[in-house]
C-alpha cells in the first residue's frame, strides 16, 4: 500500500531523527524513537549484535559510539510502506565512522519496522546487513564463503 503523504513524511521524520541522534550520539533521543516493549529487536551487522529490549539496545549504541570518534548515517535510497498502524522503511544507507585516523564508509541495507502508539511512530524492529563480500553482481552465492 502506498503511504499517504502525511504518513510518509511522518516515517521520513523518524528516519531523519535516527540519523540525527546517531550522528550527535544522543542516546536519550535515540531510545525515545524505540518502543519500550520487551520484544523490540535490533539486529546489527556484527555477529553478536542481536539486542532485545531497550536496555540491550542502549548497550549497542553505547558500544558503537565508544568505539569510534565520529559516526553518521546517510540514506541513499528508501522505500516506505504504511499499513494502518504499522510501517516499514527499507533503505540502502552508508554508515560513516572515524576510528582513530581511519575513515570508514560502510554500505548497509536496513529495514526499520514501526508501530504507531498513541499517535507516535516507534521502532519495534531494526535489521541492518552488509552486502556479502565476494559475491559479485549477478551471482546468487558468495564465491569465497567458507
Amino acid at each position: 500500500m502506498k503511504p499517504t503523504k502525511g504518513a510518509e513524511s511522518e516515517i521520513q521524520e523518524v528516519l531523519d531523527e535516527v540519523a540525527e541522534a546517531f550522528e550527535n550520539r544522543d542516546l536519550h533521543k535515540m531510545i525515545s524513537l524505540f518502543s519500550t516493549s520487551n520484544e523490540t529487536v535490533v539486529i546489527g551487522t556484527g555477529a553478536d549484535e542481536k539486542k532485545i529490549g531497550v536496555e540491550e539496545i542502549k548497550s549497542l549504541f553505547k558500544r558503537d559510539w565508544a568505539q569510534s570518534e565520529a559516526s553518521s548515517i546517510v540514506y541513499n535510497w528508501k522505500s516506505i510502506t504504511v499499513e494502518e498502524h504499522v510501517a516499514w522503511a527499507s533503505t540502502e544507507a552508508t554508515f560513516y565512522a572515524r576510528i582513530g585516523t581511519r575513515e570508514m564508509h560502510i554500505p548497509t541495507r536496513m529495514t526499520i519496522v514501526m508501530k504507531k502508539v498513541s499517535g507516535k511512530w516507534l521502532i519495534v524492529q531494526w535489521h541492518s546487513s552488509i552486502p556479502a563480500a565476494g559475491q559479485q553482481q549477478g551471482e546468487a552465492w558468495p564465491q569465497n564463503y567458507p
